[in-house]
């Protein structure tokens, strides 16, 4: 049982912090509420770090709890940090009674028995995205609401493009996707910025090329693997993609973007403020599958969760406060402030009528698949950091694209 337990925080700790908004600093370790049935305090732990009481997120979480009848008590953690807490407040037996964790998070608490099935909670998801709930569904149930997703894309600056000579209609494919940066090169300006962190980022910014090129995870080195590290270790070695990549943040690539340099910034949903405020021109991109057509990319977001309690009796007010922070008008206020996709066609709608500018998200989204669908589950972090390792060795020159992605392959197998 101890190996197990160091098994899933050592999952826990793999996964990381996705920068879907990079949360600073943490709240306070107070434990657990009272555990009065009818009313009372009700315990609630999210990812929010950045946000206050008196933020709107902050308010409509004590709003739900008042509309339920009772008090909560919010306490804010980084995405990590809370992930490992929860799995040990529940060997504790005293895990908060609602939940907000990151998504490749809920299978790994799944499997170590803290979540509730949403079916047994009575918490209706038919009008959840397939694609978005599936993140958090192990074995046909879901486990958890989805409060909205963000994913990744391409960011592109007009003023480079138009100075190259490429029209990024133009741009179907990685060949047409090459072409173009190559021609930015020759113009005087910079290519293609993205992150290849030694962190579950690196991973997340490396899937819609690995998936764009037919990769499948449990193949890590397969020759289609192959195809998208070498593309992008090609981009490194041609100079169409700085070097810093291995250091960089999707913040920090972000920032790089953000100088005008650059023709391509791969970024996601969350940057649509920063993007409006950058000074220039922009456009937005699917990121190209390898032979044409749209890649699949990863959804990013947290779901909001019941955990196990010992008395069941909390259960109802507990699900009415999940009911009340995922209803759709709630939905569309909160993935507005966080600049998340909803996950709901309604809401969607909702929101591009009030931001044109996040159609083409939705469409990404749509297009999107969980990280931990496909059965993974709780593997996915034992396969990640071989990936993110990988990634890593290829690009510095370590090793070539093929040998780093055999270690990583036979490294996940022992994982």
């Amino acid at each position: 049982m101890i190996s197990t337990r160091r098994t899933l925080l050592a999952a826990l700790a793999a996964v990381g912090t996705l920068a879907s908004l990079t949360a600073c600093g943490g709240g306070s370790d107070d434990g657990s509420g009272s555990s009065d049935a009818s009313g009372g305090t009700y315990t609630f732990w999210d990812p929010y770090p950045q946000f206050d009481a008196s933020s709107p997120w902050g308010k409509l979480v004590t709003e739900c709890g008042t509309k339920a009848g009772a008090t909560v008590k919010r306490t804010a953690y980084d995405t990590t940090d809370l992930g490992n807490k929860a799995l040990l407040a529940a060997q504790q037996g005293n895990a908060p009674d609602v939940m907000l964790v990151d998504n490749p998070v809920v299978s790994t608490l799944v499997e170590a028995g803290i979540l509730n099935k949403t079916s047994d909670l009575g918490l209706d998801t038919k009008s959840i995205q397939q694609n978005i709930i599936g993140a958090g569904t192990i074995d046909d149930a879901s486990y958890g609401v989805p409060i909205g997703a963000n994913t990744l894309a391409l960011y592109y600056n007009k003023e480079v493009l138009s100075a190259a000579g490429v029209d990024p209609a133009s741009i179907k494919d990685w060949t047409s996707l090459t072409a173009a940066l190559q021609k930015v090169k020759a113009a005087g300006k910079k290519g293609i910025t993205f992150s290849a962190i030694n962190t579950e980022e690196g991973s997340f910014q490396f899937l819609p090329w690995f998936w764009g090129a037919g990769g499948d995870l449990t193949e890590l080195n397969s020759a289609k693997g192959a195809a998208a590290l070498s593309l992008w270790k090609g981009w490194v070695d041609d100079g169409l993609a700085p070097k810093d990549v291995l250091q960089n943040t999707q913040t920090t690539s972000w920032q790089e973007f953000a100088t005008g340099d650059y023709a391509f910034g791969e970024n996601g949903t969350w940057q649509l403020g920063n993007a409006d405020k950058a000074g220039f021109d922009y456009g937005i991109l699917n990121i190209p599958a390898q032979n044409g057509g749209s890649a699949p990319v990863p959804t990013g977001g947290e779901f909001v969760t019941v955990p196990v309690q010992k008395d069941s009796a909390r259960y109802d007010v507990s699900k009415k406060i999940v009911e009340c922070l995922t209803n759709d008008a709630n939905l569309l206020a909160t993935d507005t402030t966080l600049m998340y996709i909803a996950p709901t066609a309604t809401a969607q709608a909702e929101q591009v009528k009030a931001n044109p500018k996040l159609k083409p998200w939705v469409d990404a989204v749509a297009a999107a698949r969980g990280r931990t669908s496909g059965g993974l589950g709780s593997k996915y972090p034992t396969i990640s950091e071989p990936m993110w390792t990988a990634v890593q060795s290829a690009l510095s020159g370590g090793k070539s694209p093929q040998d780093a992605l055999d270690t990583a392959q036979s490294s996940a197998e022992k994982g």
